[in-house]
């Protein structure tokens, strides 16, 4: 061990001692709120990274049950026909990292049940929906009791919407899941034998015409279930069988506006995405594009990004304010050690090496400080984990407890962080003392 490091671990516990003899010297008290100052502003940068992790995850994860790994879409209008692709969609469906293939149908529509009404966005999605995005975990579905219901009315009379001049369909029977925010707008009832009406503008037309019949195409439909995955999601989206909306639209039968595609554990999506677009592109007639999950809500992720970011500054400022305090233990230490200063300047220590066992003192403090705050955060975030003490309250949430999720960068980062700007504070501070 050098002498300046060796200096400075017996200031270091030299220091607790005499603290222990003759009780607590102001020098004492101001290192132990420094040291305690850094532990917790790094603790708190574990902690709230952790929970922001978890948050993220979370919300990330209730994106994927709505929003496929892969969607391909035309690069300009809103349909494309999937006979017109090169790479047919049931070699789609048979690539090594494909796992299943969707079609979607997404327009918008006004949907009315008695007096309440609204602006949906409606989503027609075939069979492979739940295989490829998982959205049926999130539904409270009353389909199976409809089905019986509806099937077991033997009067048409009972079917009948609330408006008399719509008259409900006598063709196959729909249904609609419908986000949670708009279930409740239209207040709609469970097991109710009255079906919502569907309004879609007719395609093509120029003029909204002087009726409901001339203006709009409109097909009923019956309420069976909710879903509560994401506000933005709950206000907008209700999921409905492909054929209904294409019938409604007065599309083809291979019109579609989307491809959803899930791929195989493992697959990488930068990979297969480039792929596609390679084997897409060229193909149709209709430019198509390939999006990812960042590319279908950039917003979010944009926004996700952000807020890490500005917290990870904000906290950083944190630390920077807890430093003040190792400053001020720093100075009074030097001033505190001027009659050992000077026999060690006697015995030959240079200014240099004199500064250098300081700026040792003020490391150890540091160093001990991020080891603790870091020990101590892991220990926070893994008792969350494991036992959930924190809890989101009584409301209606997804998760009861708050979620964490820990990563080995965000320990690195912290511990590279507090020590840099630690280790620039002793540095000025060793520099400016007289010694």
């Amino acid at each position: 061990m050098k002498l300046e490091s060796f200096i400075a671990v017996r200031y270091l516990f030299a220091r607790q001692k005499k603290s222990a003899a003759k009780g607590r010297s102001v020098v004492t008290i101001i290192s132990w709120i420094s040291l305690i100052g850094l532990m917790v502003s790094t603790a708190a940068l574990i902690i709230v990274l952790s929970v922001y992790n978890g948050i993220g995850n979370l919300t990330k994860s209730l994106f994927a049950t709505f929003d496929p790994e892969l969607v391909i879409e035309p690069a300009r209008g809103k349909t494309f026909h999937t006979s017109d692709l090169q790479l047919p969609l049931s070699d789609i469906a048979s690539l090594d990292a494909v796992e299943a293939v969707a079609q979607m149908v997404n327009e918008t529509a006004w949907l009315t049940y008695g007096s309440n009404q609204a602006i949906v966005r409606l989503r027609g999605v075939d069979d492979n929906y739940g295989r490829v995005t998982g959205f049926d975990t999130l539904v409270n579905s009353e389909l199976g009791t409809r089905k019986a219901e509806v099937a077991e009315t033997d009067e048409m009379s009972d079917l009948q919407p609330p408006t008399s001049d719509l008259q409900p369909p006598t063709s196959d029977l729909h249904y609609l899941f419908l986000g949670g925010e708009i279930y409740y707008t239209l207040a709609m009832r469970p097991h109710s034998n009255h079906p919502a009406a569907v309004h879609i503008p007719k395609r093509g037309s120029t003029s909204m015409g002087f009726s409901m019949e001339q203006a709009f195409n409109t097909g009923y439909a019956y309420p069976a279930g909710y879903f509560f995955i994401q506000q933005d999601i709950d206000r907008q989206y209700v999921v409905t069988d492909i054929d209904f909306v294409r019938q409604l639209m007065d599309y083809a039968p291979d019109e579609v506006s989307a491809l959803a595609i899930k791929l195989k554990p493992g697959a990488n999506v930068k990979r297969v995405k480039r792929a596609l677009l390679n084997s897409l592109s060229p193909a149709s007639s209709t430019p198509l594009t390939v999006k990812d999950r960042y590319d279908q809500q950039p917003l979010y992720y944009k926004i996700f990004r952000s807020e890490r970011l500005g917290i990870y500054l904000i906290l950083s400022l944190i630390v920077l304010i807890s430093t003040l305090s190792l400053v001020a233990s720093l100075s009074l230490l030097i001033i505190n050690k001027r009659h050992d200063i000077f026999i060690l300047q006697s015995m030959g220590l240079t200014r240099q090496r004199l500064r250098r066992t300081f700026r040792t003192e003020g490391m150890l403090i540091c160093a001990v400080a991020v080891a603790a705050g870091l020990a101590i955060g892991f220990l926070v975030c893994w008792m969350q984990q494991q036992f959930g003490i924190i809890r989101m309250g009584d409301g209606n949430f997804v998760v009861s407890t708050f979620p964490v999720a820990m990563r080995p960068l965000d320990f690195l980062l912290t511990f590279l962080l507090v020590m840099a700007i630690s280790t620039a504070s002793v540095t000025l501070t060793v520099h400016r003392a007289k010694i």
